[in-house]
């Protein structure tokens, strides 16, 4: 019987329909009325439903899939990233500076240069550009070489912004300012982001840019699969250009908004923000823009030297350690996490923070296990772990256990699993993405990219081509290695398509919204060039859509059909 008692308005029939249910079933044929799916099943059946005004669509043996899920991006800046020029591809620290140099001889003289988000661990180089040579290829201009948390400065730079060998750090809050042996200040600043007096040199973007480069992105997101993105840290700009996209219609990925929140700023300035939040209409269920989550830093990052670790990072020319005792920056002290993270659950407000080390992971646990134990049961708001590189088996117990969801980023592994070997040693990284285990232990975890700048899902710092990140975890196979990181930690194709279908849809409370194809749900689906559950694993990374849906409508149909 058909759903609503009326006809459907589409049917796709004579294919492959990965429908990713409890049983990860396979169907022949799928009908589609509105918004909706109102019948999967076999061919005969759900051709019987069509009507005289129901367009059919033969799909002639090929694979459909959910509509694919990133769940963490930062949409609103990636998009924004060259907005001024085009920023070129640098994987050497020869290739940094000649950027630097020909980006002086273009701005005036003065004029900040900002390189951001060139992670030292995907540099052959593997380190910092050094003062030095900052200073050689852009004397007459100050220069900040930003990546996360972390950055490099030249002399110029670091004059404007009044930091010299005697400054000093009074505010209390996270910086640490490397020096070399004759306690001089190499350039490199660690969480010191707020002293560096930057200037933006660029052409800044109206809010009519904003929105057409926003909608660009997320046509890009459909070219790839992706129907639905959790937005990881929107401020409130980023906040306002969704909401506008929205109410003119014209959102073609559903939104999850987790808002940036300063950990910082003082805990009445803190919670009147949750507050504010959650009386936001956006806070109110839509599927296509919900303002549902906050996001906090808890610690540094993996790709710069700061994570926070259990144990010491050791110490390492990649990323300028010298203190064998160093185990990263922790921003948050447990005593204020706690009473935010209670806030904001108790304000029907998802937390999560970037927590990359394991010490961070461990922390973040912790605080929400203290709010079970000390206040109300938190299993239904779905506390979130973002990125969760290094894990304890302990912490994946306890999220077992309390019914906290994680978020991880698979590219990482495979960019930057070599450097981390070389760093910390093949057994410390046993639990390093460690998906198996999570699949186990029965932890639901989600499949997401971190972009944050470039449109191009290969070329973006951070790739966020859903295929390569489920090739990523079926063979863990990082670049600029032989062999496997750890394969005892390989999961099946079904858990990779999991991973960026149902569960993403569950860390966003919409796993009987969206990620499967049953009757009633969203029909958010793809139809792609291969069948990924026979194909070679090898080829699984080269998976191209043809046609993406979100709604029951066409949002992208590859330009040759044939391919």
């Amino acid at each position: 019987m058909v759903l609503w008692g009326q006809a459907p308005e589409l049917i796709l029939h004579n294919g492959k329909i990965v429908t990713v249910d409890e049983q990860f079933r396979i169907a022949q044929a799928m009908a589609v009325r509105g918004e909706r799916i109102v019948a999967v099943g076999g061919n005969a059946a759900v051709l019987r439903l069509a009507g005289a005004g129901t367009k059919r669509i033969d799909l002639g043996g090929k694979t459909v899939l959910p509509g694919l899920a990133d769940t963490h991006v930062h949409a609103g800046s990636a998009s924004l990233y060259e907005f001024d020029h085009t920023v070129p591809d640098m994987e050497t620290i020869e290739e940094v500076l000649a950027y630097i140099g020909a980006r002086a001889k273009v701005v005036p003289k003065g004029s900040w240069i900002r390189v951001s988000q060139v992670f030292i661990t995907r540099l052959r180089d593997q380190r910092f550009p050094t003062r030095a040579e900052l200073d050689r290829v852009a004397p007459g201009n100050p220069v900040y070489f930003s990546t996360g948390p972390d950055a490099s400065l030249n002399s110029m730079a670091l004059s404007l912004s009044g930091i010299g060998d005697d400054f000093k750090v009074t505010d209390g809050k996270p910086c640490r300012l490397e020096r070399d042996g004759a306690g001089k200040l190499t350039g490199i600043l660690r969480s010191c982001g707020r002293f560096v007096k930057y200037k933006p040199a660029v052409k800044q973007p109206t809010a009519a840019d904003r929105q057409e480069r926003l909608k660009l992105l997320l046509a890009d997101y459909n070219s790839i699969g992706i129907t639905s993105i959790a937005d990881r840290d929107a401020d409130d700009g980023e906040v306002a250009v969704y909401r506008a996209l929205y109410e003119r219609g014209e959102l073609s990925c559903r939104v999850f908004l987790n808002l940036s929140v300063d950990a910082q700023a003082p805990l009445g300035e803190i919670e009147a923000r949750l507050k504010k939040a959650a009386a936001d209409p956006l806070h109110a269920y839509n599927n296509r823009l919900w303002l549902r989550g906050i996001k906090m830093y808890l610690d540094g990052g993996m790709l710069t030297g700061s994570a926070y670790m259990i144990e010491p990072w050791g110490v390492s020319k990649v990323y300028s350690i010298e203190d064998p005792n160093y185990k990263g920056m922790r921003y948050i002290p447990a005593e204020k996490l706690y009473p935010i993270v209670r806030s904001a659950m108790k304000l029907d407000l998802q937390p999560t923070a970037h927590s990359v080390g394991d010490g961070a992971v461990k922390g973040l646990v912790e605080a929400y296990a203290r709010v079970d134990a000390n206040d109300f049961k938190i299993r239904e708001q779905r506390p979130c772990v973002t990125h969760s590189n290094f894990m304890t088996g302990e912490a994946i117990d306890t999220m077992k256990r309390l019914g906290i969801v994680a978020d991880l980023q698979p590219a990482w592994l495979w960019l930057d699993g070599a450097t981390l070997k070389k760093q910390f040693g093949d057994a410390r990284l046993g639990m390093f993405q460690p998906y198996k285990t999570l699949f186990d232990k029965g932890v639901t975890v989600g499949g997401g990219s971190d972009h944050m700048q470039k449109i191009g899902s290969l070329r973006s710092i951070n790739p966020y081509n859903p295929f390569l990140g489920m090739w990523i975890t079926l063979t863990r196979e990082p670049r600029w290695m032989e062999g496997a990181l750890h394969p005892e930690q390989r999961i099946t194709r079904e858990q990779a398509i999991r991973l960026y279908t149902i569960n993403n849809a569950f860390l966003t409370f919409e796993e009987k919204e969206k990620g499967s194809l049953e009757r009633g749900k969203l029909a958010d689906f793809i139809v792609v060039d291969r069948d990924i559950l026979t194909s070679p694993v090898a080829e699984i990374r080269e998976t191209r859509v043809l046609n993406t849906y979100v709604g029951g409508r066409e949002v992208y149909s590859a330009p040759d059909r044939r391919r």
